[in-house]
């Protein structure tokens, strides 16, 4: 350990009274650094802090600390295992998306809170709908979001089928209906999961699931303008699910950025598709034309040829 390290830890160290929870603490909080030999180790410092991972005496610590040491893969890790899984690489329009795409996911589930449920997997399906829908190569699409669920290690299959429960319940749904069921009212898979994070005091939000409030608000037939959506994602998670609501209304805007930007460039390539297919056929007419006029000039020597004979 080098000397600035040190010194940090001992700053660390000294700094920790300033954080105990009362004078008692504080007043039992001595701070012994040195070694028995009278150096200044790591080791020391830690044994000084009393410091052990995942042992304090909370209630965030007796419900993950048995998680404390678990080895956890790396967004690098991660987004090398989705290319190994791919095996080919992805289209340039699309690499920053997919890169990103593969580094906040990953980063959410093996996050030691995340949970999945039906209205995240949801989110995730829309999120990958709409970024690939448009990919050139409608197969690599497909494989694409496969090679993400591996990476991450999810359940395609189960994900996809969680996803699709969510649809098949909010198709003829009222916006009250939703409201409703957010609010814990009900025996179905919304309240269930509306239940659970209410009860749950270390729940934790994460993109696709303020994603896959967007997907129901779609099926029910609201509107889905970003104007008009934010303050139903605010009422949605603090009123109905009592959470904040900052972060997903700041992921409903980023949805219809980014939503916006690819209609606009899906349109341009349309218009990019349609100006070659013209260009395609204005040379085609143009040789075809060339053609006649050859075969005619030909036709036309073979009868002056044939008069000249006779």
């Amino acid at each position: 350990m080098n000397f600035r390290q040190i010194v940090l830890l001992v700053a660390l160290a000294s700094a920790a009274n300033a954080f105990a929870p009362n004078p008692a603490i504080r007043s039992g909080l001595k701070l012994n650094v040195a070694s028995e030999s009278g150096e200044i180790t790591e080791e020391s410092i830690m044994k000084s802090l009393n410091y052990e991972p995942g042992k304090a005496k909370t209630e965030f610590a007796n419900k993950f600390g048995h998680l404390a040491g678990k080895e956890v893969k790396t967004v690098g890790e991660a987004f090398a295992d989705f290319t190994a899984e791919l095996g080919f690489s992805v289209n340039a329009l699309y690499k920053n998306s997919i890169t990103d795409l593969v580094g906040t996911t990953h980063l959410i589930v093996a996050n030691a809170r995340f949970q999945k449920d039906p209205i995240w997997s949801a989110g995730l399906l829309l999120s990958l709908d709409l970024l690939l829908k448009n990919y050139p190569e409608k197969d690599v699409g497909e494989e694409i979001a496969s090679a993400l669920f591996k990476a991450i290690g999810l359940d395609e299959a189960e994900v996809r089928a969680e996803a699709k429960q969510v649809s098949d319940w909010a198709e003829g749904k009222t916006k009250a209906d939703i409201e409703a069921a957010l609010s814990g009212e009900g025996d179905n898979l919304i309240a269930d999961t509306a239940r659970a994070a209410k009860s749950d005091e270390f729940w934790m939000y994460s993109r696709y699931f303020g994603l896959g409030l967007l997907k129901m608000m779609d099926i029910a037939g609201l509107e889905m303008e970003k104007d008009e959506a934010y303050p139903i994602m605010e009422d949605w998670m603090k009123n109905k699910l009592g959470k904040s609501y900052l972060t997903a209304c700041s992921d409903s805007d980023l949805y219809f950025r980014v939503k916006d930007k690819l209609d606009m460039m899906e349109t341009m390539m349309k218009e990019i598709e349609i100006r070659e297919k013209k260009r395609m056929a204005e040379r085609l007419e143009a040789k075809a034309e060339a053609a006649i006029k050859a075969a005619e000039k030909e036709a036309e020597a073979q009868a002056d040829t044939a008069a000249n004979v006779n």
